[in-house]
């Protein structure tokens, strides 16, 4: 069984680390630690398969559209999630189904993690009151990012390193092993019906019914084109060609509109002028 090198896995903790302390971009860290997207790109650009990650992350992604962060509170840490189970998918040549399957009880567990990243931070909440009451600003900026970064990756390197360099390859090796087996029927099963769960959330939050047909159209033109082999290019051209063509008619009934309010206006004072 292939193995992840040492240098392989102090990178993707690394990366981790940054993701989870929120320092990497600033505001932008949020986008990366709630989506897996990024993460499956860098584990694939480290382990040298692209491809596969990213058809390996994508399939993770569905299940990660439905959740939500009241709070920043996430219920699974998609990052951590995607960080052991992308490589674990591709040492082991697993599908997208069974990856999905080790990515949820690893998410969940990152999510502990997380939590327990904010208990240390409280400790460090003692140097940002001292700093504050003596207005001194380099110890203001020293308590709230210098110091909450440099424990989060005390936390999650030595953690994710260990998960990845020692555990990967062994979880890859089980699903190996129980390839064929109903267990791992029953892996696939569970994997693929947390990605219709992810997307029927999504759909149920973010989707009118005046726009479900357009959800509608792109499930059956995906159905009646797939003898085609039509690219994601292809499909996100359409779409936005059809997005543009919506809002052009939405804009041409506004200024209808408007044009109709306006002359009624214009009637009304006319009216109104006459009566005097």
């Amino acid at each position: 069984m292939e193995t992840l090198s040492v240098v392989q896995s102090l990178l993707i903790a690394l990366w981790v680390a940054a993701v989870m302390s929120r320092w990497l971009g600033g505001g932008a860290t949020l986008t990366l630690r709630f989506s897996p997207l990024m993460t499956g790109l860098v584990v694939g650009v480290i382990m040298g398969d692209v491809k596969q990650a990213m058809i390996v992350t994508a399939a993770l992604q569905l299940i990660y559209m439905g959740v939500f962060s009241p709070g920043g509170s996430m219920p699974s840490e998609p990052s951590i999630a995607a960080a052991i189970a992308v490589p674990v998918a591709l040492l082991g040549d697993l599908k997208p189904e069974a990856a999905i399957a080790v990515a949820v009880p690893v998410g969940l567990l990152g999510s502990y993690l997380y939590q327990l990243r904010f208990f240390i931070n409280t400790f460090l909440g003692k140097y940002t009151d001292k700093a504050v009451e003596e207005l001194n600003d380099r110890a203001i900026k020293r308590s709230i990012i210098t110091l909450p970064t440099l424990a989060s990756f005390t936390l999650f390197v030595p953690l994710v390193f260990v998960a990845l360099y020692f555990g990967a390859p062994m979880i890859a090796d089980v699903i190996t092993m129980l390839e064929g087996t109903v267990v791992f029927h029953i892996l696939e099963v569970v994997g693929g019906g947390l990605a219709a769960i992810g997307i029927a959330t999504t759909v149920y939050v973010i989707g009118r019914k005046d726009y479900l047909v357009f959800f509608f159209l792109a499930y059956f033109m995906s159905v009646s084109l797939k003898s085609l082999n039509i690219t994601m290019v292809t499909y996100a051209i359409f779409g936005l060609l059809i997005a543009l063509i919506f809002i052009m008619t939405q804009k041409g009934k506004q200024s209808s509109t408007q044009t109709t309010s306006s002359s009624i206006n214009s009637v009304d004072e006319d009216d109104y002028d006459d009566g005097f």
